[in-house]
Order: structure tokens, then C-alpha cells, then sequence
């Protein structure tokens, strides 16, 4: 990956972003997309999240509950 540092004026409009945005030229053409690391918007310890960025990974790739097609077919059934 290609790392590119940004000035100050560009780290500040950046700063506090909490979703993704598009880079486009003056043309209106696309010349990327910016997404914000889940440490810069949420951060970690006592001012964000009380989640390590690896622990919020682990807990992503862990599967629980019911598949959705037991939950439709109670749901179809009224016992929702």
C-alpha cells in the first residue's frame, strides 16, 4: 500500500470524520475513496471504545444466534 502524508489543512477537514468520503477533482471525477480507521473514529480506553481494535476483530468473526431463515419462518408463523 502507498502511503501519502497529509498537510495540517487537510488532516483538520479530515479530523472527526466518522463515515466515508469521495475524493473528486475539480471535474467532479472520482479519485478515490477515504475511510476512517475505527481507532481514529472511535477510539480506544477509557475515551472510546473499552475494545482493542483486535478484540472488535475477534468479535467480528465470531458467529452466534439463529440463522435468518428460522427467524423468518417464526416470524411468517406470528411467533415473532
Amino acid at each position: 500500500m502507498t502511503r501519502i502524508v497529509v498537510d495540517s489543512a487537510l488532516l483538520t477537514r479530515l479530523q472527526g470524520l466518522n463515515r466515508r468520503i469521495e475524493f473528486c477533482d475539480t471535474d467532479g471525477r472520482t479519485l478515490g475513496v477515504f475511510e476512517p480507521s475505527p481507532d481514529a473514529v472511535f477510539g480506544t480506553g477509557v475515551d472510546g471504545s473499552p475494545f482493542t481494535r483486535e478484540e472488535l476483530e475477534e468479535a467480528r468473526k465470531q458467529r452466534t444466534g439463529r440463522p435468518l431463515a428460522d427467524i423468518l419462518r417464526d416470524l411468517e408463523q406470528g411467533q415473532g
